[in-house]
């Protein structure tokens, strides 16, 4: 049987807390599909082969000679002992890189796939957070770790996973060379992995891409002449006695010609080496060769997420001419969780870069704008030198080139998605639908939902392409009905004369249903759209016009609804009004009181200038931890109250003021009018408490109740000694509850 206790003579050391808690969740785990193991083994031998063919680009030497040189990994077998070995020629590692890989991992990768794991209960995707080694604990009950490094000795890492690994010189195994075994001690229910036809099925399912070879140590049964025994002879013998004399005379000759000894065919059992992934790479063969289950295979191998969900959509093309090289890129299916965290900071890139089929780094974030960086793909160049570091590359002439092309080719990918959606078609009369409309119904909606922050970034980043990505916006508008609708949709439905493209931007559709600045836009049949992401109130700082047609806040300055009539005769009328009123509000900062274009029902609204902030803006930079109260004030704009001109309330005050502009009364009242539609306008009140005072005053007043009217005083009553105690003393009801209890058990 396996050793399955920790050598006396090594070194002890204490898990992580960290990794404490993750190996509990796994090896504690009900988790069914207990297989990733050796993907995870497999992808992470992998990675280590990378390493040491990149650094022997630049340095020949770190290969070494003979077998050491043969990047490969290796899988075998000991039905004895219930051991499984997976062995790689990779980088290795030093005593120092045990005790940091494999004990302490100061990675926000642990903490991130624990609270994954807590909620989802989903282990298959633990090799997106970098602890896919952990996995081996969903089988092995202990794990040897053998490690040799160029630059260290060959060392043993060990653990039961009981909260401590142990770390020892390795004097009693076969030397390595370079590279690390893992040796996992199989516990009794996980004996399946033991058979060799489970470990090939399983090498087929999730592994057949990896880029070096995968070998398994496989037995095999062959035929075999050996020489025939003497029962052997002498049962011919007794059966040539029946054959005629001709047969005889023949067979004699026979032997004359061929005096060979007797041989007889026997089964025997043989061990070698297996290739088990000798599948080309998917970049290099003809996309016309290539199976949509291949690329989906191929996509879960890249991602290491082995769900049953396609990626949405995938390109795979070769660019020739001055710089010449071949990509695929895939749209996952779901955005990461953390893809908009610390978005301007992070160097993430899902796309790993080769040269001449070589693999140089998966950290390269030049490739793609950040805009794009959910995109998963490969890039083989064979344009750019091999022997590259980071800095040379993006110094390199041909990236530029390679950058634009992929940026074309990722957004015409993009664009494809809802070309081929049909709910994205504007023409509802085609009735009957193929199955393959059926599975791409709503693929750009799901798209949108995921990844469409990444596309309004995309407008306030790239001016270059800002147009066409500007196609792919999706919102809802007054008529969408709930659906999702596009920028050349809204313009194929404006009224005739409709010069600007209007929008609104606040915190929910909800909200902005109902908001005051939609009314007589909503009466006279104009579409409005809803932007209620707080990335669209930038986006639109950007987005100025599309298609000739400008843009337009219908909660600024500016807005335009067709000439009335009778626009000067109203101005004109209420132009007392406005001039008291604006007097009247000079210490709110109003800068001026007009005639409103954009009221039906409601007296009056507070609008922006066209360049200042608006209440949603206001909003979101007042939320903004580090926000600058300076700036705040210069960017707030310029606030405008606009009246409703056929409202009985402005009416009624126009009345009022020509009577007598100087009424206190009248004059509470302008002020109360204008804080609530502050209020509904979407800004916060500067002074909630005054804005209070006013409402209860207007209460007291519609209650007959005097202005003067105070407040009646408590009574001053001297608490008593027995009135102290009953505050004092805790309720009895817990202690007769826990009697009660006591009684039951």
């Amino acid at each position: 049987m396996s050793r399955k206790t920790l050598r006396t003579n090594a070194e002890k050391f204490e898990f992580q807390a960290e990794v404490s808690r993750l190996m509990d969740i796994i090896i504690n785990s009900l988790y069914s599909n207990k297989d990733i193991f050796l993907r995870e083994l497999i992808s992470n031998a992998s990675d280590a082969l990378d390493k040491i063919r990149f650094l022997s680009l630049t340095d020949k030497e770190v290969l070494g000679e003979g077998d050491n040189a043969k990047l490969e990994i290796q899988i075998k077998l000991d039905k004895e002992k219930k051991i499984l070995s997976i062995r790689d020629r990779g980088i290795g590692m030093t005593k120092e890189d045990l005790i940091k890989n494999l004990g302490t991992i100061a990675k926000s990768g642990t903490s991130a796939f624990v609270e994954k794991m807590q909620t989802s209960g989903d282990l298959n995707l633990i090799g997106q957070f970098g602890v896919g080694f952990y996995s081996v604990y969903l089988v092995a009950d202990y794990v040897e770790v053998i490690s040799k490094h160029n630059d260290d000795k060959q060392y043993v890492w060990e653990s039961k996973a009981d909260g401590a690994f142990a770390i020892s010189e390795d004097e009693w195994n076969e030397p390595l060379g370079r590279g690390t075994e893992i040796r996992l001690h199989l516990r009794d229910e996980a004996q399946e992995y033991l058979d060799e036809f489970k470990l090939k099925e399983l090498v087929k399912k999730y592994s057949e891409f990896i880029n070096f070879p995968i070998h398994l140590w496989a037995t095999k049964e062959v035929d075999e002449e050996v020489p025939a025994d003497e029962d052997d002879s002498s049962d011919d013998e007794e059966t040539s006695e029946s054959k005629s004399s001709e047969e005889e005379e023949e067979e004699e000759d026979a032997e004359k010609e061929d005096k060979k000894p007797k041989t007889k065919t026997v089964k025997k059992t043989t061990h070698e080496w297996e290739l088990l992934n000798d599948m080309k790479a998917i970049w290099l063969r003809n996309p016309k060769e290539v199976t949509d289950e291949e690329y989906t295979k191929f996509y879960h191998s890249l991602a290491k997420d082995f769900g049953d969900e396609k990626p949405l959509a995938w390109s795979h093309f070769t660019a020739e001419g001055d710089v010449e090289f071949k990509a695929v890129l895939f749209v996952p299916p779901k955005a990461p969780s953390d893809l908009y965290e610390s978005y301007y900071n992070s160097n993430k890139s899902n796309l790993k870069l080769y040269v001449r089929r070589v693999f140089i780094s998966d950290e390269f974030d030049e490739l793609l704008p950040k805009y794009l960086n959910f995109l998963m793909g490969l890039v083989d160049s064979d344009t750019l030198p091999l022997n590259v570091s980071r800095e040379m590359l993006q110094q390199h002439s041909s990236l530029k080139t390679i950058k634009k092309k992929l940026i074309r080719k990722a957004l015409d990918m993009i664009r494809k998605i809802a070309e081929e959606d049909p709910d994205e078609s504007s023409d509802k009369k085609d009735i009957e639908e193929s199955s393959d409309d059926n599975e791409k119904k709503g693929q750009y909606a799901k798209f949108w939902n995921e990844f469409g922050k990444s596309i309004k970034l995309g407008i306030i980043e790239d001016a270059t392409n800002r147009n066409r990505l500007a196609k792919l916006l999706r919102f809802e508008t007054t008529k969408s009905d709930g659906k999702l609708t596009s920028l050349d949709q809204y313009i194929s439905r404006m009224k005739s004369g409709q010069k600007d493209i209007f929008y609104i931007t606040g915190t929910s559709k909800e909200q902005l249903e109902k908001s005051p600045f939609l009314e007589r836009l909503t009466k006279k049949n104009y579409e409005v759209i809803f932007f209620t992401d707080p990335v669209d109130e930038y986006l639109m700082q950007y987005l100025m016009d599309y298609e000739d047609q400008k843009f337009q806040n219908v909660s600024k300055e500016g807005l335009k609804i067709g000439k009335d009539s009778k626009d000067k005769e109203l101005k004109e009328s209420f132009k007392d009004l406005t001039k008291w009123w604006k007097k009247a509000l000079v210490s709110e900062n109003v800068d001026d009181v007009k005639i409103s274009n954009r009221l039906a029902d409601t007296p009056c609204v507070v609008v922006t200038s066209k360049y200042g902030w608006t209440a949603n803006m206001e909003r979101i930079m007042q939320s903004q931890t580090l926000s600058d109260a300076n700036k705040q004030a210069y960017m707030r704009g310029k606030r405008v109250l606009e009246i409703n001109p056929r409202h009985p309330i402005i009416k009624e005050l126009r009345e009022r003021i020509v009577t007598d502009p100087e009424d206190e009364g009248v004059k509470q009242t302008a002020q109360l009018i204008y804080q609530t539609a502050l209020m509904e306008s979407g800004f916060s009140p500067t002074d909630p408490k005054d804005f209070a005072s006013r409402i209860y005053g207007s209460v007291k007043n519609s209650l007959n109740i005097s202005p003067d009217a105070a407040v009646e005083e408590e009574d001053d009553v001297e608490e008593t000694e027995e009135a102290v105690k009953e505050t004092e003393e805790p309720p009895k009801t817990e202690n007769v509850a826990e009697e009660d209890l006591k009684d039951e058990l």
